[in-house]
């Protein structure tokens, strides 16, 4: 997958913001949280995802080849992992996991703030 699919992906998630920071990362927001933190390769492909998963999820993908704790976040106890290839998580995968990531951090907001982007019913 290229940063460019990678990123439509990501523009399609209802409220999600973009950003470009923390040198050259593409990192994508909910209501100001980051739920995914990508970077590419010189041919613009993806090269690397760092997404936010479950305690359990965390302690499973860890171990595969292919996926790491997400460094600075992972090392502070956060349930971050980065993907850096394909060899166990295939791009569909990937995002799926990133739809995950999207919904756990949104359900992290304040009750208000999920109610203003329609998260929430009030």
């Amino acid at each position: 997958m290229d940063l460019a699919q990678f990123n439509a992906f990501c523009e399609y998630l209802p409220h999600s913001t973009y950003v470009v920071q923390w040198g050259g990362s593409h990192v994508w927001k909910i209501g100001g949280k980051v739920y995914v933190i990508a970077g590419g390769d010189a041919e613009g492909r993806l090269a690397r995802a760092s997404f936010k998963v479950s305690r359990m999820g965390f302690d499973i993908l860890k171990e595969q080849p292919g996926l790491q704790g997400a460094p600075h976040l992972a090392s502070r106890g956060m349930s971050w992992i980065q993907r850096t290839t394909d060899e166990t998580m295939s791009d569909e995968e990937l995002l799926s996991y990133i739809r995950d990531s999207y919904m756990i951090v949104s359900r992290g907001l304040t009750k208000k703030l999920q109610c203003e982007l329609g998260l929430l019913k009030t």
